[in-house]
């Protein structure tokens, strides 16, 4: 049943603006492993292979003090199929919106059509620009960059992003265009320091069940390129949406099929990094397309979510194109395939028109609220207290006080005499499970051994 005040999903509502820097240019010309370079770690998967990266991704970064919003952007590509299109979309939004832009270009290659054609559309804003010339990584080969003098926008940088060749320069002169810092801006405590994490929800499926088209009415915007083509996401994008129960972050990760279906090493590395966000995520949403029914993959990726021991929210895409036959086929297919999910809600959604979609947090909301639950230490002690007259420790173990130290998620240390046992801990955990209502949230239990003396 829908209620009036079931909560609503409202567009992100960004605290405080961080200077954007936008990484641009066409194909293939080593914008993903630039930006891995700048953060410092493998974030945008890289690839010898035009067409690799297809939505924008964002994320943090910091250069000598200043932090600033970093955005890595598909290339551009003008004319081409649909798809490139929906690309080039996502690049000339992420370039209005900058407030400097890398404009990154191949040295061993030269200006091209493309090239000059992206600097035509960037010479009309009023971001300023800085033109690094790519794959220079030797100073015998800085001479060829003065070639792109004839994009008119200013003196190109020579920079390896590959070997970190005076990317530092860049940088240095990229701090140049920003505005002078707000005080609060350095001095603002993360949601880590506040000893909080932000909840998370991950949007798994196969290829091509509809997770973009629902990541995008989630979050109010065209953030992932939606295409009717399998494998159009590649890497994991993320979006905080303020809810009634506080800021959530979705998750939306690329396809993943069966390892023998995955052709190359960028389909292996975006597997890989769907993976990852499953396990860091509080919540998992398991996209299915109805119409094609429940699927072996499916199970697989319902066994493996079930397994990281995040709650699990079962979407039915697509129903609206099944008729009444169709749907019962689907639903006793969820009874025998996907049994093992127990009480786990299942919705029946059309992420295409949003039918459907609004019941998605109230069905979360359970595990919402168990992730931010505090429970008062005296009721703490009570649980462990009688789960140990109930079945005492082995080896005389025993927890002689405990206490919750933390939310986000619910984090308990216990204060016992010898080590816990794994088993014995998992017990523990189980009584504080059922006793506090905490269902599939995850939760975490620290052990303090007394020392004598």
């Amino acid at each position: 049943m829908t209620t009036d005040d079931s909560p609503e999903i409202v567009a992100p509502k960004p605290v405080q603006r961080l200077p954007m820097v936008a990484i641009v240019g066409r194909p293939n010309v080593g914008k993903s492993t630039l930006m891995n370079r700048i953060i410092g770690r493998r974030e945008a998967i890289v690839q010898e292979k035009p067409g690799v990266t297809r939505d924008r991704k964002s994320v943090e970064a910091e250069w000598n003090g200043r932090v600033f919003e970093l955005v890595d952007t598909g290339g551009w590509m003008p004319g081409g199929t649909d798809l490139d299109k929906k690309v080039t979309e996502q690049s000339e939004k992420a370039i209005k919106e900058a407030d400097v832009i890398l404009f990154v270009v191949d040295a061993t290659v030269g200006p091209t059509d493309d090239d000059l054609a992206v600097a035509r559309m960037l010479a009309r804003g009023s971001a300023p620009v800085i033109v690094a010339a790519n794959k220079v990584d030797h100073e015998s080969h800085e001479n060829a960059i003065w070639d792109f003098l004839s994009l008119g926008l200013g003196d190109p940088m020579a920079i390896s992003a590959l070997h970190g060749r005076t990317t530092g320069d860049m940088l240095d002169r990229m701090l140049t265009y920003f505005a002078p810092a707000a005080p609060e801006e350095e001095l603002a405590p993360s949601e880590e320091d506040e000893g909080n994490q932000m909840f998370s929800v991950a949007l798994v499926g196969r290829p091509n069940v509809g997770k973009s088209t629902l990541f995008n009415r989630l979050i109010g915007e065209d953030r992932s390129v939606v295409h009717d083509m399998a494998g159009t996401t590649r890497d994991s994008v993320d979006t905080i949406v303020e809810t009634e129960h506080g800021p959530v972050k979705f998750v939306d990760t690329a396809g993943m099929r069966r390892k023998s279906r995955i052709e190359d090493g960028t389909e292996y590395f975006s597997m890989v990094r769907a993976l990852q966000s499953v396990d860091s995520a509080d919540a998992a949403l398991l996209v299915i397309d109805a119409t094609e029914g429940i699927t072996h993959q499916d199970q697989r990726l319902a066994e493996r979510i079930d397994a990281s021991g995040s709650p699990i929210v079962v979407l039915l895409n697509k129903w609206e194109l099944l008729n009444e036959e169709g749907r019962n086929e689907v639903l006793y297919q969820m009874s025998q395939r996907l049994h093992f999910l127990g009480d786990s809600a299942v919705l029946r959604i059309s992420a295409l028109n949003g039918r459907g979609v609004h019941r998605l947090l109230p069905a979360l909301e359970t595990a919402i609220e168990a992730y931010h639950r505090r429970v008062p230490t005296r009721k703490v002690n009570d649980v462990i207290r009688r789960a140990q007259q109930a079945q005492p420790g082995p080896h005389g173990v025993r927890v002689m006080y405990a206490t919750q130290g933390a939310a986000d998620p619910p984090t308990f240390t216990l204060f016992s005499n010898k080590t816990v046992p794994p088993h014995y801990l998992r017990y523990l955990e189980r009584m504080l499970r059922e006793e506090f209502d905490l269902g599939a949230t995850p939760i975490k239990l620290r052990v303090r051994k007394r020392t004598d003396g």
